[in-house]
């Protein structure tokens, strides 16, 4: 899974690859990196990234998205750039296109079904998700043609109002 991670003013795509034990292999942007990562406290890390390494001190900065990153030399301000994140942003810009993206439900409920997988292809109009709320099942589709890239719950779930449940792109 892809997701940006905004540090300052830069924002980078961030990929992992692949994950065992402590080593981790990652493309940030187009460059791909093998790290061994180590967790040495709470919040703080150490990475060995071609015999160097680095202590990394995350800062949780309001919500679990965003964070201060203290380095021996620098510190930062981060955010996780995730779908999730993209769908508030758009509704508070009014970016209809990306808000388009992504399934909400108003109220509250229980997830009944979701008729599609990630990856699945869809078109303008497919019921991507079913809603039980109110004692009535409300059928959520798709406002645009194209692929299913997150699906941030599962069936039984109880959900809140507006909360992201389906990201299409």
């Amino acid at each position: 899974m892809a997701l940006e991670i905004k540090l300052d003013d830069r924002v980078a795509k961030v990929e992992l690859l692949a994950e065992d034990g402590n080593h981790i292999k990652i493309i940030v942007d187009d460059r791909e990196y093998d790290l061994d990562m180590q967790q040495v406290e709470s919040g703080v890390y150490s990475v060995m990234y071609k015999g160097r390494s680095f202590n990394v001190e995350l800062i949780e900065n309001g919500t679990p998205k965003k964070y201060t990153v203290n380095t021996f030399y620098h510190s930062y301000d981060a955010e996780i750039i995730d779908a999730e994140t993209k769908y508030l942003q758009a509704r508070n810009a009014g970016d209809l296109e990306t808000a388009e993206s992504t399934i909400s439900s108003p109220m509250p409920g229980k997830v009944v079904k979701i008729p599609v997988e990630l990856g699945a292809e869809v078109k303008k109009g497919d019921t991507v998700i079913i809603i039980s709320a109110m004692k009535m099942e409300s059928e959520y589709k798709a406002m645009k043609d194209g692929v299913v890239k997150e699906i941030f719950v599962k069936e039984d779930d109880t959900i809140d109002g507006n909360q992201p449940l389906v990201y299409i792109d």
